[in-house]
């Protein structure tokens, strides 16, 4: 697991709790909407998180704005963690 996909997943299991993700394995492939269900205000607290420890290369809103309904609702974390490498870049 990349350094950011690791990121990604430890801030997802702060936002959500440990206790929720009990039958849920975190992966590059695992999906916001289906998988983990994300909440309007988990996703808005897991952006907030990635903004306080990336600094303005994780504007997610900005990345998802730029998404269609399709890649929006497949949209999955080791998408989140490619967008965090390239913005490194």
């Amino acid at each position: 697991m990349n350094d950011d996909l690791a990121e990604v997943v430890r801030i997802l299991t702060d936002v959500l709790g440990e206790d929720y993700l009990l039958d849920v394995e975190i992966g590059p492939e695992t999906t916001f909407t289906e998988a983990l269900a994300l909440e309007s205000i988990e996703f808005a607290a897991f952006a907030g998180r990635l903004r306080a420890r990336y600094g303005d290369r994780a504007d997610l809103p900005a990345f998802v704005a730029g998404l269609d309904l399709d890649e929006l609702l497949g949209l999955t974390v080791g998408d989140v963690a490619d967008h965090l490498a390239g913005a490194a870049r």
